[in-house]
């Protein structure tokens, strides 16, 4: 009777376990783009280049960063012409060639300015460099991010700044656990000038 009682207890126990296991592989399964998110961003704040290269796909958020900076409202203007203003006619010309004038995506992906993105600095996010650092007041600014886009593949998180604009984070599974940051989308508007940055991992 006591071994009947003992047995019971011990498969009770055993199958207590494996739910118990199950419920864990499940939630870590969905939460793991969230986890991603943040170790990102740590490895951002400690201007960790090679855990950035291991949590980001550099080429696919090169490639969706590209035509988000290439529109520009200056462009949009009539072009003076070369009667009435040759040197700035001239300069439009050079700024429209596309081969002269690429969108500096680079600008965005140093360690300084996705630490920057990833807290909701958007656009002028750009701006930060490791020897411009940002105010103390704005380092300690973490904002939640917040879920914009969940699947079994995919998955989007938004940050949104003071001022409502949100940017948007894209991570792609890449392993049953392992999931990368694959496409960053900024908030509308133009970008600000962008200082010469330091190369990053291709």
């Amino acid at each position: 009777m006591i071994g009947g009682n003992e047995d019971a207890f011990v498969k009770r126990l055993f199958g207590n376990l494996v739910l118990a296991a199950v419920v864990v592989a499940v939630l870590s399964f969905f939460a793991a783009p969230a986890v991603a998110f943040f170790a990102v961003r740590s490895a951002a704040e400690a201007n960790d280049v090679a855990g950035l290269a291991r949590l980001i796909d550099f080429n696919a958020v090169r490639q969706s960063l590209r035509p988000q900076l290439a529109g520009r409202p200056e462009a949009m203007a009539p072009a003076p012409s070369f009667l009435e203003d040759p040197i700035g006619a001239f300069r439009r010309q050079i700024e429209q060639n596309p081969i002269l004038r690429q969108p500096d995506v680079d600008a965005y992906l140093t360690p300084a300015a996705l630490d920057a993105l990833l807290k909701g600095e958007g656009r002028y996010a750009s701006q930060r460099t490791s020897a411009g650092v940002a105010p103390a007041s704005e380092r300690s600014r973490k904002p939640w991010p917040s879920p914009a886009y969940w699947s079994v593949n995919r998955a989007r998180m938004a940050v949104t700044d003071q001022g409502g604009s949100r940017t948007l984070f894209t991570f792609e599974r890449r392993g049953p656990f392992e999931w990368k940051l694959v496409h960053i989308g900024l908030p509308d508007g133009t970008a600000p000038a962008t200082p010469a940055v330091t190369v990053t991992p291709r």
